[in-house]
């Protein structure tokens, strides 16, 4: 310094002028530790869903209940975390990548589905010489025992395919096919039973042919539960093409029951190849395994398997095999209800039963799309009503796009089948109407509420047969009046069961 301190006026200058110490903070002006430790975990309070969360995340880091009455002035690390919970305003962040999404299923798959199951029908193209003789009811000699076998069939095996993807779901793949082994076989010979005791007076090859359709129906299924649809197709392709070459001109009468006996032997080799092993378990295959699997409490005199978790209730797949009867009854009738009421109009009625079985591809894919954007409903709604609401556009949206898919098929199917005239109005609004009911009946069994579904529909069901049995009213409303009434109770179930969170899980 070049210069001298300055002094003020009246002091020595062999003092030092006093400098006043510096004040200490006050309690009341420091940081708020409270808040110091809000802002330190921030990202982790606000991502919190309840202030145990927290709790544990303070527990976890050391602090004591002592430590934390001293530093924070709460009680304990509860209190501590219900402030920290208040403080801090909730901000859920998103995933960093696309959420997962177990519903999601390509389209191609469901459409080939779809056409394997429309694919059996053109062995009746094949097989129709065999149905010559007098009429049953309207219909060509023959038919009688065919549909009560078909009938029989679709409700065994829709129980036996709720039993083998129970299993599955499970994660026990054997037991699946052990149920298999033995429900099958059961099928294929009780459908056969129940074609002869109809036959009365029915030609040998009709219900020959109804007995291969039962076995038809038995591997079909395995095939089916297994995920085997790619083998069931390349099984059915000489078949098919057969019977589309037969439209153009005839074929050879030794060709036909080849390619008919051929495609059914395809199709039950590749049935037992799947379910083979299951036989070479050791100690535990063979056909009494499998009659354990196929029973709720496995068979008599053998002992449960170890390690094997416990099985489904056989009562639990009663209800889907009764809907599967119902629905059966319900599509036949859409077919041949009008012959069944005495008008020759089964060429008119054949294309509506090709629509219903083809869109059965699409319907099944609405189906996981529901799921699928039930699941991501969940995650962006705020609240229970928005989610609601939500849910019933969802279903709405899926509905018409199943339909506006089931009128382009009914369509396609009347203009390319021969002598068959565009469906009237009536005919086109039942067959839309049917059309709410098998889709909503199959969203309410996708979400384990077939009770009620399966209620629905074998009322409707008893109630078409006694309008047509007693004559009552006309027929061609019957059928309209009583989908139109199953459709609005199914959908009401739909919305009160499918509006709740708690369903979705």
């Amino acid at each position: 310094m070049s210069g001298s301190v300055w002094l003020p006026p009246g002091s020595r200058p062999d003092t030092l002028p006093y400098i006043p110490r510096q004040r200490a903070t006050p309690s009341w002006a420091r940081p708020d530790p409270v808040d110091e430790l809000a802002a330190r975990l921030e990202d982790f309070i606000a991502a919190a869903v309840h202030p145990d969360e927290i709790a544990a995340l303070l527990e976890s880091d050391g602090l004591s209940d002592d430590q934390i009455r001293e530093r924070y002035g709460v009680k304990n690390s509860f209190a501590l975390a219900e402030t920290l919970y208040e403080r801090v305003e909730r901000r859920y962040p998103e995933p960093a990548g696309p959420a997962p999404d177990p519903w999601r299923t390509g389209l191609l798959g469901c459409l080939l589905r779809g056409v394997v199951f429309a694919l059996p029908g053109l062995a009746y193209v094949l097989g129709a010489p065999l149905f010559a003789g007098d009429d049953d009811f309207g219909l060509p000699a023959g038919t009688v025992p065919l549909l009560a076998g078909a009938l029989c069939g679709w409700t065994w095996n829709q129980g036996l395919a709720h039993r083998a993807y129970a299993w599955l779901g499970l994660g026990d793949r054997t037991a699946a096919r052990r149920a298999l082994l033995v429900g099958a076989p059961a099928g294929a010979l009780l459908g056969s039973v129940v074609a002869l005791a109809c036959a009365a007076g029915a030609a040998p090859a009709a219900v020959a042919f109804a007995a291969g359709q039962s076995c038809y129906l038995a591997a079909a299924t395995v095939l089916l539960v297994m995920g085997r649809e790619r083998l069931l197709l390349a099984a059915l392709a000489p078949m098919a093409t057969g019977a589309v070459l037969s439209l153009a001109g005839p074929l050879p009468e030794a060709v036909s029951p080849v390619l008919l006996l051929g495609s059914l032997a395809a199709v039950a080799a590749l049935a037992v190849r799947e379910v083979a092993p299951a036989l070479k378990e050791p100690g535990e295959g063979g056909w009494t395994a499998g009659l354990a699997a196929l029973l709720p409490f496995g068979a008599a005199g053998t002992a449960p398997a170890p390690r094997r978790p416990a099985g489904p209730r056989l009562t639990g797949s009663l209800p889907y095999a009764l809907f599967g009867l119902a629905t059966g009854v319900l599509v036949l009738y859409a077919a041949l209800g009008d012959v069944l009421a005495g008008d020759n109009g089964s060429a008119v009625a054949a294309p509506a039963a090709v629509a219903l079985t083809l869109s059965m591809g699409p319907a099944e894919w609405l189906l996981y799309r529901f799921r699928s954007d039930s699941l991501a409903a969940l995650r962006s709604s705020g609240t229970a009503g928005a989610f609601r609401r939500t849910t019933v556009l969802t279903v709405v949206a899926c509905l018409a796009t199943y339909l506006a898919t089931l009128l382009l098929l009914s369509l396609a199917a009347s203009a390319l089948w021969p002598h068959s005239p565009v469906p009237g109005g009536v005919r086109l609004a039942g067959l839309l109407l049917l059309g709410v009911v098998l889709w909503t009946g199959l969203l309410l069994q996708s979400f384990g509420a077939v009770t009620g579904a399966t209620a629905v529909c074998c009322a409707a069901a008893l109630a078409q047969t006694l309008l047509l049995v007693t004559r009552t009213g006309d027929p061609h409303l019957a059928g309209p009046a009583v989908y139109g009434t199953a459709a609005v109770v199914q959908g009401a179930l739909v919305c009160a069961l499918l509006g709740r969170a708690t369903a979705h899980r």
